[in-house]
This record gives C-alpha cells, sequence and structure tokens, in this order.
C-alpha cells in the first residue's frame, strides 16, 4: 500500500461498508475479520495479521450500541404514534430490527477502527 492511501483506495479492494458486511481482512482482504457475528477473531487464517494488537478501541462499542438504540428507540416511538400498530406487532418488527442494528453497527465500527489502526501503522 502506498503512504497516504487509505485500504479502501487500493485496487481490487471494496470500501469499508462491504469490508464490514463480509469481514475482510485489511492486508489480504479475505473474509476472517469476524468469528462471531459481532467479534473479532485473533488474527487472520490466510495472512497472520493480529487483529488483536488492531483493537484498541474495543471500549467504545457501548457507547455504539447505546447511539443505536437511541435511533431505534425514537424510530419505534414514531412509526408508533404514525401508525399505532398492535403491541404484538410492535415486538415482532422491532426484536429483529434491533439485533440487526446493534449487529450491524458494532461490525461497522470495529471494521472501521481495524482498518484504521492499520492504516496509522502502515504510515512511516
Amino acid at each position: 500500500m502506498k503512504p497516504g492511501e487509505s485500504p479502501d483506495e487500493q485496487k481490487g479492494q471494496p470500501g469499508l461498508l462491504s469490508a464490514a458486511l463480509s469481514g475482510l481482512c485489511p492486508r489480504c482482504g479475505a473474509k476472517t475479520l469476524f468469528a462471531a457475528p459481532a467479534a473479532l477473531a485473533d488474527e487472520c487464517a490466510d495472512c497472520g495479521l493480529n487483529f488483536t494488537s488492531l483493537e484498541r478501541g474495543g471500549r467504545f462499542v457501548g457507547v455504539v450500541t447505546m447511539l443505536v438504540a437511541l435511533v431505534l428507540i425514537l424510530a419505534a416511538l414514531g412509526i408508533d404514534e404514525w401508525l399505532r400498530p398492535p403491541l404484538w406487532v410492535s415486538f415482532l418488527v422491532w426484536g429483529p430490527v434491533t439485533i440487526g442494528a446493534v449487529v450491524f453497527g458494532l461490525r461497522f465500527y470495529k471494521t472501521m477502527w481495524v482498518y484504521h489502526q492499520y492504516e496509522e501503522r502502515q504510515q512511516p
């Protein structure tokens, strides 16, 4: 990677959103960044990049979760006021939406942080 070039600007490397959804390694692009839906793997199985040394920002995942929860609560209150669905419909809809939004938010945040740390370490 050239100095000043981010991983998503490299030829053949996808953007940050694609990397978060697919769990791509910042060095080799293999789908090995996550061991579970929102938990980083210890290292890349293909190139051996140590992800635990790059994930120093793990303490802010609570803030990300709270921000996602705030957005979802405001959305649920707005839809409840506008449509007035029965309570069982709200539970049926907002349960999976909440789980999906939190997992996506955590994956995106962790991918962003790992890519940023990897890029910082590549600079001289």
